[in-house]
């Protein structure tokens, strides 16, 4: 082939045919604005700790916040609640905070409609109640196992299948679940944990083929050690085995995963679904 002939369109390819090289939409994009301005985020355990940081993260972009939150044993909750409330309306947001235990969902339910009652809808979905009972399996009583799979993994189906059928209608929603690294790297004395955050991811995963052809992403956010209120019941050498177990030689901050839940609620990662993504500081590359 002569030098003259390089770098020429082949025969077949007509400058028509060029300019139409990227394939058109086959369907029509869902009339929902793009950006954070002005949608809703309902997070669940938004009160305190990792779901706080996530709402103030959406508050940030624009977001009206709807939170969820129940009393647990030896913390006043409601008053940590009252507080991130005031602190998300001086952000210049609207909110809602409201008692819900998601384990029923008939109070599930009743929260739902009244966020929609208040903000008309719900954009995204963020399961991030939970709760630990630590212990051997031998010594874990079934009230303990229960309390922890219910709130974990029934609590976020509860949420996940009453916001479904809104979703669907407006043919537009991102669901966002927090599981953990104990799902596939689980320590001693975890099961319950560890077998309701496992659960969630493939509930995570499932859900994704079920709701995607409603323009529905559903995917799962599994952070290593983060310094909430948990870790500050572990013994500093724990804590600094955590810490150097992981490549970058830190332990997370809320926000740390905060940022990771909001990218992945953004028009960005609309073509991201059924992910489970690790925030974990390398933990989960387990380099000794």
């Amino acid at each position: 082939m002569p030098f003259s002939e390089f770098g020429r369109s082949p025969s077949w390819q007509s400058a028509e045919s060029t300019r139409a090289a990227v394939l058109p939409e086959t369907e029509a994009r869902p009339q929902v604005p793009p950006g954070f301005q002005g949608k809703t985020v309902l997070v669940t355990g938004g009160a305190t700790g990792l779901g706080r940081a996530v709402a103030m993260e959406f508050a940030r972009r624009g977001c009206n916040v709807a939170f969820c939150f129940v009393n647990l044993g030896g913390r006043d909750v409601q008053e940590s609640a009252l507080l991130t409330e005031t602190t998300l309306a001086a952000m210049g947001v609207r909110v809602f905070a409201d008692s819900c235990d998601v384990r029923d969902r008939r109070q599930v339910v009743r929260f739902v409609e009244a966020v929609r009652e208040r903000f008309g809808t719900v954009h995204f979905l963020v399961n991030n109640a939970g709760i630990a009972k630590d212990g051997a399996s031998w010594r874990l009583g079934e009230d303990e196992w229960n309390d922890v799979i219910q709130t974990n993994l029934i609590g976020a189906n509860n949420c996940l299948a009453v916001l479904a059928p809104v979703f669907r209608t407006q043919r537009y929603g991102k669901v966002v679940n927090i599981s953990s690294h104990q799902a596939t790297r689980p320590g001693f004395g975890v099961t319950s944990y560890a077998a309701s955050k496992a659960g969630l991811e493939g509930l995570t995963r499932a859900a994704a083929v079920e709701l995607g052809p409603s323009n529905v992403n559903v995917n799962a956010v599994a952070p290593g050690f983060v310094r909430t209120e948990r870790l500050q019941s572990l013994p500093p050498e724990v804590l600094e085995r955590a810490r150097s177990s992981t490549v970058l030689g830190r332990l997370a901050d809320p926000a740390d995963i905060a940022h990771v839940v909001v990218f992945l609620c953004s028009d960005e990662a609309r073509h991201v679904t059924g992910q489970i993504i690790q925030v974990d500081g390398g933990l989960s590359l387990d380099v000794r």
